[in-house]
């Protein structure tokens, strides 16, 4: 009986601690990401803070409590496939209540300036938009100014959709959805999105070939 009480004390310490050392990075990324606006308001620097702590938190609770088991596995009804764990989890974070991601931006908006919000964005999406928008530059090497704004609107939205999700492969999944709408848009706007792709590959290759050869 001793060695059972034991077992379940060490099992919930160990809980605990593993429950505080996140919550302490959760309190970690919310100050180092206010930090880095160099606010010299202290009131509103606070506020920051609070706000993105209370959406990380949140954002993180909701993933832990909901599993994609809670999604039935089915299809995917707008390609026929079979949908992977990927996909339920997508499917459970989204449903999170909407409140969630409108109070960090309404704090967000009155505090800050749209570049700030934008640094803040990036923060939580490790940069993917300027990363994913220098691919298409790479890409497609004419790209034109209102296909580069087409794009860009895009990535933001991505951005903004994809901070209400807990892990990185979660971030990217968001991404991938708009990354394919930019494909879609160059294609029905005169280009070729696989020959452009080839080409970037073929291209790549020949410069790491020639790399190689003795100079």
């Amino acid at each position: 009986m001793k060695k059972k009480f034991f077992i379940i004390t060490a099992f919930l310490l160990t809980t605990i601690m593993a429950s505080a050392q996140v919550d302490t990075a959760l309190e970690n990324k919310a100050r180092s990401w206010t930090a880095a606006l160099q606010l010299s308001d202290p009131a509103k620097a606070k506020k920051v803070q609070d706000a993105i702590l209370t959406h990380l938190t949140a954002v993180r609770d909701w993933h832990n409590n909901n599993p994609f088991t809670m999604v039935p596995e089915g299809i995917n009804p707008a390609t026929g496939n079979k949908l992977s764990e990927m996909d339920r989890q997508v499917i459970i974070c989204s449903a999170k209540p909407k409140s969630i991601h409108e109070n960090l931006m309404t704090v967000l908006k009155a505090e800050l300036d749209s570049n700030q919000v934008e640094m803040i964005l990036d923060k939580y999406t490790i940069g993917k938009v300027a990363f994913t928008l220098q691919g298409y530059r790479a890409i497609v090497p004419d790209l034109t100014a209102k296909e580069e704004a087409e794009i860009l609107r895009n990535l933001k939205q991505a951005r903004e959709q994809a901070i209400d999700y807990k892990s990185i492969k979660e971030v990217s999944a968001i991404f991938e959805i708009y990354k394919t709408k930019c494909e879609q848009y160059l294609n029905n706007n005169g280009r070729n999105w696989r020959q452009l792709f080839k080409a970037y590959v073929d291209k790549v290759k020949a410069e790491k070939e020639a790399a190689k050869q003795p100079q």
